[in-house]
């Protein structure tokens, strides 16, 4: 299997390709469009700011070959964040993979949410043999609105899309190479898909 990680330098992406080479695969890193379009699987990270994060994407004509890709596509954190409509971040239009809006949690919660927390209504094969309420690591001040097309939900101020899915898009807020054992199982039902 041919996973690539796109590398468009802005990720933790060291500790994506660890998680997926404890799971057996090598994981390849390339900004290349056609190596990305060729990958069986691919992982769109992200760590960072929105609006930098986008600037970049343009810079590497990366912006159109994403919502072009027509293989299961794993976007984690910013890397979801980007694949939504539009994010308060820096007031920067996404991807529009995603039909959800980002916003800014309010200053009544702690910003950023950091550490564990549960995620709730459980949907699709990428959380198979995962329980309701389990514990995954996350690290963000946005969030993506709930919508129906939300696959995963979390609590923190209010309840949020914890992960997302359109077609053979899949967005997840948490880190699952962050997030332990069960963590690596959505990894492995991701390579599953």
């Amino acid at each position: 299997m041919k996973l690539v990680i796109i590398d468009y330098g802005a990720g933790n992406i060291k500790s994506i390709q660890f998680a997926f080479k404890r799971l057996g695969i090598d994981a390849v890193l390339s900004s290349d469009a056609e190596e990305i379009k060729t990958a069986d699987k691919v992982i769109f990270p992200g760590v960072g700011e929105a609006s930098s994060a986008m600037h970049k994407l343009r810079e590497s004509g990366l912006d159109e070959i994403i919502p072009q890709l027509k293989q299961p596509v794993l976007g984690i954190c910013l890397g979801m964040q980007l694949m939504c409509n539009k994010t308060e971040e820096g007031n920067t239009k996404g991807l529009g993979v995603f039909d959800a809006d980002v916003k800014r949690f309010s200053n009544a919660v702690k910003v950023p949410q950091m550490g564990w927390n549960t995620i709730a209504n459980l949907k699709s094969d990428l959380f198979k043999g995962i329980k309701e309420n389990a514990y995954m690591y996350l690290v963000h001040s946005y969030y993506a609105e709930n919508t129906k097309t939300s696959i995963a939900t979390t609590a923190y101020e209010l309840e949020y899309t914890s992960a997302i899915q359109n077609n053979n898009f899949y967005g997840v807020q948490f880190h699952p190479e962050k997030s332990g054992e069960i963590g690596a199982q959505v990894l492995n039902n991701f390579l599953s898909l």
